[in-house]
């Protein structure tokens, strides 16, 4: 499946017929840390800075060993700005939004790209959340609508090169969304809410449950 162009689509002009159950954009500082992995950028520096004091003290004495903990810090402060400047800039021009038959995702900083995922292409979405109330959903499509890796990315479920997942990263109120994705995917499909199945284990450290695995979806 190609990216689209689908700015009369979002997100308000809508097809008739079609409703819009939700919108919303990621939280910029949990994108930060789960997307941009600003967590492991910290702790590598920190790791960094104390093995350089060390080496220099032992080798040049505590003045050395001042200076290169300053420039270490520095870098790692500059590389942290950096990543928090790109989780902002990434959440403020990313838009989500779940209808009634579909899941259409914005993405792109420079230049932005609608993607078009109707409810017939997927398979099934899981929900992975985390301490602070946010939440990823990644989204299982078909064999034939596969996306690209990288033209998803920061917005794809971690690590799946081969079968690449759109994933809704970092949003806010993540079980409301899950659950508003779950009916509307079981309602395509004709099901009650009690017939979607469970799926999808997520990463250590992060709690997960199923959205919805429709037998058979329809746009």
């Amino acid at each position: 499946m190609n990216a689209v162009n689908l700015e009369k689509l979002l997100p308000h002009d809508i097809p008739a017929g079609e409703r819009i159950l939700w919108h919303g954009r990621p939280r910029w500082i949990s994108l930060a840390r789960r997307a941009y992995r600003a967590d492991f950028v910290l702790v590598y520096f920190a790791a960094l800075t104390v093995w350089n004091v060390y080496s220099a003290a032992g080798d040049s004495g505590w003045g050395a060993a001042a200076r290169v903990a300053a420039k270490t810090v520095g870098i790692g402060a500059a590389a942290l700005a950096l990543v928090a400047v790109l989780s902002y800039l990434s959440a403020r021009t990313t838009l989500y939004v779940v209808t009634s038959r579909r899941v259409v995702m914005k993405l792109g900083v420079a230049l932005p790209i609608f993607i078009n995922i109707p409810f017939k292409q997927i398979v099934g979405a899981s929900t992975c959340s985390y301490g602070d109330g946010t939440g990823d959903i990644p989204v299982k499509l078909t064999s034939s609508a596969r996306i690209g890796y990288f033209v998803l990315w920061p917005h794809a479920r971690p690590f799946h090169f081969a079968n690449p997942e759109p994933t809704l990263r970092s949003v806010a109120n993540i079980t409301a969304v899950a659950e508003a994705l779950s009916r509307a995917l079981c309602e395509a499909a004709g099901q009650p809410e009690g017939a979607i199945t469970k799926e999808i284990v997520v990463p250590v450290g992060s709690r997960a449950g199923a959205v919805a695995r429709p037998k058979q979806a329809v746009a």
